[in-house]
């Protein structure tokens, strides 16, 4: 069953089974790798940012599986997890590479006193980016997720390290000891740092994701290997459905699938805004025992299916 009335609107407390969620709601998140299918063209984008050591410009439209084909490559390819960088207007390189507490380590100083502690290494961590940058056996995988949404500077402020994959930190390289321990993005793993110098052995597999909501300066995009989405298909749905849900050999079932999807590829094919992960929902929601019929279908199809553009 994947529908019934859990709350009646009554303001009664009775106990309620909630049943399972989703497969891609359910937390602690599981990786998408073994669901996600990736569309005509983009395979051979991958290999070759692979194979020339270039970021992947991956530009769709929103829910199109941008951000999920990095743990896909991650996953086969054994590159550790994910790094993960999202950006927002206020996002900066430096934040990228490294944070720097600074204020935190001054605190630290006047309570210590005279003569104590002058360790700068618990006032230190890596950027997602930072991270990636660090010297490896393996590349590590690193998702820069709607750079479109960033300020405008910020692609030209990157042309530097993804040309030359090293990068300085100014309060290493003035400090007092040669080599300084600092903490990796999203764990507590120390990496030696030398001089404030950090310099890639490999370089790491980017994935940024655009919505195509700006340009880019030609300089950036000569650096990248440039993929858009193409617009969804029937068939190609159909296979990102089976994917995520078990559809069975339930023919009425199967049936109310092919015509959800139909309906949903018709409405992008017409021009609005509408997210694979919406289609899902939708699937999840109305087919099956248990599924609302006549007008309550109608009004969770229009819930769950509202065009992305409108509010």
């Amino acid at each position: 069953m994947t529908w019934q009335p859990f709350y009646v609107g009554d303001g009664t407390p009775r106990d309620v089974d909630l049943g399972e969620p989703p497969p891609w709601r359910s937390f602690p998140r599981q990786a998408l790798h073994k669901q996600f299918q990736p569309p005509p063209g983009l395979i051979k984008a991958v290999n070759a940012a692979l194979s020339l050591r270039r970021p992947l410009l991956v530009t769709g439209a929103a829910g199109s599986g941008k951000s999920t084909v990095i743990e896909q490559v991650a996953a086969e390819l054994k590159l550790g997890d994910v790094l993960r960088w999202h950006i927002t207007s206020r996002s900066t390189l430096t934040e990228a590479l490294y944070r720097y507490d600074a204020l935190g380590r001054i605190h630290a100083q006047r309570l210590d006193g005279p003569g104590g502690s002058d360790d700068i290494a618990p006032f230190l961590r890596m950027g997602p980016l930072g991270t990636a940058l660090l010297p490896a056996e393996r590349p590590r995988a690193l998702l820069i997720d709607e750079i479109d949404k960033s300020d405008l500077d910020l692609p030209s402020d990157l042309l530097d390290v993804l040309e030359r994959g090293e990068f300085e930190i100014p309060e290493l390289a003035r400090y007092t000891r040669d080599v300084v321990e600092v903490r990796e993005w999203g764990g507590d793993v120390r990496r030696p740092v030398q001089r404030g110098r950090v310099q890639c052995e490999q370089f790491p597999f980017i994935v940024m994701t655009s919505n195509g909501e700006r340009d880019f300066p030609a300089a950036f995009l000569r650096r990248c290997i440039r993929y858009t989405m193409p617009k969804p298909t029937v068939d190609a749905l159909r296979r990102v459905v089976e994917a995520h849900l078990e559809i069975g050999t339930d023919t009425e079932r199967s049936g109310a699938v092919d015509t959800l999807i139909e309906a949903f590829v018709g409405r992008v094919a017409a021009g609005e805004s509408l997210a694979v992960d919406q289609l899902l929902n939708a699937v999840h929601l109305l087919t099956g025992g248990g599924a609302p019929a006549g007008e309550d279908k109608q009004e969770v199809l229009d819930l769950v299916l509202r065009e992305l553009s409108r509010a």
